[in-house]
């Protein structure tokens, strides 16, 4: 993989960050952007504890899908403040995904500004906040409804892999589907992953390479892959807004409700015949990269 560090700014005014990354769709890190709002010194383990500590949270582990994985399957459940407890006590491969605190604790959007004086087009009934243990793992996709992100990290450190969506069969992305058919854990090891010999067309793929600590806001552009590993407990708070174009539109409402309906039935109905047809597809792909190279 050819890496580079992300662009990082203390702060950045919305004309800047507009010409410089939002219009060409470059991604960058924004030191400051939340240190003034309540959540950044408000925000804890406990706090959450106090609120929604008996709430009931899927957990999903660092096991990479296989053909007979439904889409979105938790793998246990837990309360929120048992979840909590886990992870504090040390390595815990375990994250939270699409639980929607603010449904449960809806003060919790009054401790933090929308920033749009960057761009508009939030998604306001939709913050996400996303919790991991240190060594979860979130496995390489990009988000399905092709939104802008502005995912800032509270707790803990988490380092991710960024890869514009041109990369897609360098990336191995599976058809129909979001997600990386390459493993990418521990990446950034001597001895880690990702596996050139099986997934030679990652050598050729662009991207970057950054760690994000408490306060670090990253611009995702809509389409970016990322896949991101917990260097320790932590968690992180993603703001979503839609694309202006029709055409953005389109293609996140085509993946939400046309090709995620198809994967969903082919898994169901002939889910190996289906996964092997996909796998077949992934190298075709990559084969076709590696020789216009």
């Amino acid at each position: 993989m050819q890496l580079k560090p992300v662009v990082t700014v203390e702060h950045i005014g919305s004309d800047e960050f507009r010409k410089e990354f939002y219009e060409p769709g470059i991604p960058v890190v924004i030191k400051n952007l939340s240190k003034n709002w309540p959540a950044y010194t408000k925000w804890n383990w406990e706090y959450f504890k106090q609120l929604v500590g008996e709430k009931k949270v899927p957990l999903y582990n660092n096991i990479k899908s296989d053909a007979y994985t439904p889409i979105n399957s938790a793998d246990d459940y837990k309360t929120f403040g048992e979840y909590i407890d886990m992870i504090s006590k040390g390595p815990a491969g375990w994250r939270i995904f699409l639980f929607n605190i603010f449904d449960h604790a809806p003060q919790l959007t009054h401790d933090f500004t929308w920033p749009e004086d960057l761009m508009k087009g939030f998604v306001k009934k939709y913050p996400m906040l996303f919790v991991g243990g240190k060594t979860s793992i979130t496995h390489m996709h990009f988000d399905i409804d092709m939104s802008h992100i502005l995912h800032t990290q509270f707790t803990g450190k988490k380092r991710v892999l960024l890869f514009p969506f041109s990369e897609q069969y360098k990336l191995y992305r599976k058809p129909f589907e979001v997600l990386s058919l390459a493993d990418f854990s521990n990446y950034y090891e001597k001895n880690g992953n990702p596996d050139y010999k099986q997934f030679p067309a990652l050598k050729l793929a662009n991207g970057y390479d950054l760690t994000l600590d408490h306060g670090d806001t990253l611009f995702m552009p809509a389409g970016y892959w990322h896949h991101m590993e917990y260097l320790d407990s932590g968690f992180a708070m993603s703001l979503r807004a839609m694309q202006p174009s029709i055409g953005g539109k389109l293609r996140g409402a085509w993946n939400l409700f046309g090709m995620r309906s198809i994967d969903t039935v082919m898994k169901k109905t002939v889910p190996q015949w289906w996964y092997e047809k996909k796998k077949k597809k992934v190298f075709e792909n990559a084969e076709k990269v590696i020789k216009s190279a």
